[in-house]
């Protein structure tokens, strides 16, 4: 990365769930991780051994936060906005039963009944972006680690990318999986996804 580029972003989400198992909505129930989920956040240890984090930001919620302790930073940050999208009336709601009631339903596009609009959450992304790009005094190289969960990190990816919010709908991303967010010269960019 050169001096005229900005920070490294990298993220992880939270390893299993029994909610995340299931296919169930999971945003602000405050789930643990299954065993199953801490030994997926123990595996991406690897993919981030060797990266000097200048900053380790998580979401506040226990599976976010025992993820980033399990894959080797139990001093991670608490970064309020991080917490995944308030999913209101479908909270623990099985995704699948929501399309059965509706085959064209897309969280993308039409939300979720009395929780947060997409626009509310990619608001609370733009302002963790804000807080990884903040100008430096020594305009060093910057790593920055944001352990979250899945629909919140797809959003942040687009809106890192300058894209709608609606576009994180392209960002697949499994359980306890790292990607890195970077740049193109000047232009942000997706370096790694799903390691």
């Amino acid at each position: 990365m050169s001096a005229d580029e900005g920070p490294r972003l990298w993220l992880l989400r939270h390893g299993e769930t029994e909610w995340s198992r299931s296919g169930q909505y999971t945003g602000l129930t405050d789930l643990p991780l299954t065993a199953e989920g801490e030994e997926q956040a123990r595996s991406a240890r690897p993919a981030l051994d060797g990266v000097d984090f200048d900053l380790v930001l998580t979401s506040p919620l226990q599976r976010a936060r025992r993820t980033a302790a399990l894959a080797g930073f139990p001093d991670a940050v608490v970064e309020p906005n991080a917490h995944e999208w308030d999913y209101g009336d479908y909270e623990g709601v099985n995704s699948a039963d929501v399309r059965a009631g509706n085959p064209a339903y897309l969280i993308w596009d039409d939300g979720v009944p009395n929780g947060e609009t997409i626009e509310q959450v990619a608001s609370r992304a733009d302002s963790v972006i804000a807080r990884v790009r903040a100008p430096r005094a020594d305009h060093g190289t910057r790593n920055v680690l944001v352990v979250a969960h899945g629909h919140f990190l797809r959003i942040l990816t687009a809106r890192w990318l300058e894209l709608p919010a609606g576009e994180g709908r392209h960002f697949v991303l499994g359980t306890a999986k790292v990607c890195t967010l970077g740049w193109d010269k000047k232009t942000p960019a997706i370096e790694a996804w799903g390691l």
